[in-house]
């Protein structure tokens, strides 16, 4: 079944909405120079909620091919929960898409794999395509238990849900050590887990859940490696860190393909 490869970049705490501007303005260009097709992959910006109106009035008003999206979300609906940003406020922005379960939010927010599973589960509800992250520490990678720590995460996040949700949504296996290091997983070592996260959907909830659902890779990833990284039978696309931030890298990632 041919997976639509998604490309997504996340600004993490970058770009203030002034900033954003200019850097969607920069990628639309760039993804025109290098020419884009988006029957060949999908380019996504998840962008920092400050950001969001504003990206999203040039997007549509330009009418730009360009999918944008929020980089978490409340497991509350609207209420007393003061600094929280809940579904319905992104789906009515129109985001396409929302990370949960970053390694940065795991570390810095103590988030647990019962909460992104309700986050998950709220993003779906509203409408919208989580991105649910997983990955291994270092520790974990040298011990040789990589693959049955993912999957064990796996089983977690995904509790409860559909086939036909998990079809829809996007997982990125995010090895922690190689997410801003420089340090990268070799393409071999991204279809390792990505197979197996593809072999455990199956698992769960069955062959066309798992042909259907987009796993991506993150960690790392720039033009000079994003090649050999798609090349991979299993792999449906990068979440782009630090080089998304560089409009002309990441529309040179995008267009992976035409290379």
């Amino acid at each position: 079944m041919a997976r639509l490869p998604l490309l997504a970049g996340n600004w993490k705490m970058n770009l203030d909405h002034v900033e954003a501007t200019g850097v969607v303005q920069k990628l639309a260009w760039s993804l025109a120079d290098y020419h884009y097709d988006k029957e060949k992959a999908e380019a996504a910006v998840i962008v920092p909620f400050t950001d969001i109106r504003t990206v999203q009035l040039l997007i549509e008003g330009d009418k730009l091919p360009i999918a944008y999206g929020a980089q978490d979300v409340s497991v509350h609906d609207a209420g007393a929960y003061t600094g929280e940003v809940d579904a319905q406020m992104l789906a009515k922005l129109s985001c396409a898409y929302v990370t949960v379960g970053h390694s940065e939010r795991r570390e810095y927010h103590g988030e647990t794999d019962e909460i992104i599973n309700a986050k998950a589960k709220k993003v779906i509800e509203y409408g919208m395509t989580p991105i649910i992250c997983v990955g291994e520490k270092l520790e974990i990678r040298r011990e040789g238990t990589h693959v049955p720590f993912v999957l064990a995460q796996i089983d977690g996040v995904l509790a409860g849900l559909t086939a036909e949700q998990v079809g829809a949504l996007v997982i990125a296996y995010e090895p922690v050590w190689a997410i801003g290091t420089g340090e990268v997983a070799t393409p071999a070592d991204a279809q390792e887990v990505c197979g197996a996260i593809r072999v455990r959907v199956s698992e769960l909830l069955g062959a066309d859940a798992a042909a259907k659902v987009r796993i991506q890779y993150g960690g790392s990833v720039k033009s000079s490696n994003v090649v050999d990284i798609m090349a991979q039978p299993d792999v449906d696309g990068a979440l782009v860190g630090g080089a998304a931030l560089d409009p002309a890298e990441f529309a040179r990632i995008v267009t992976y393909y035409a290379r």
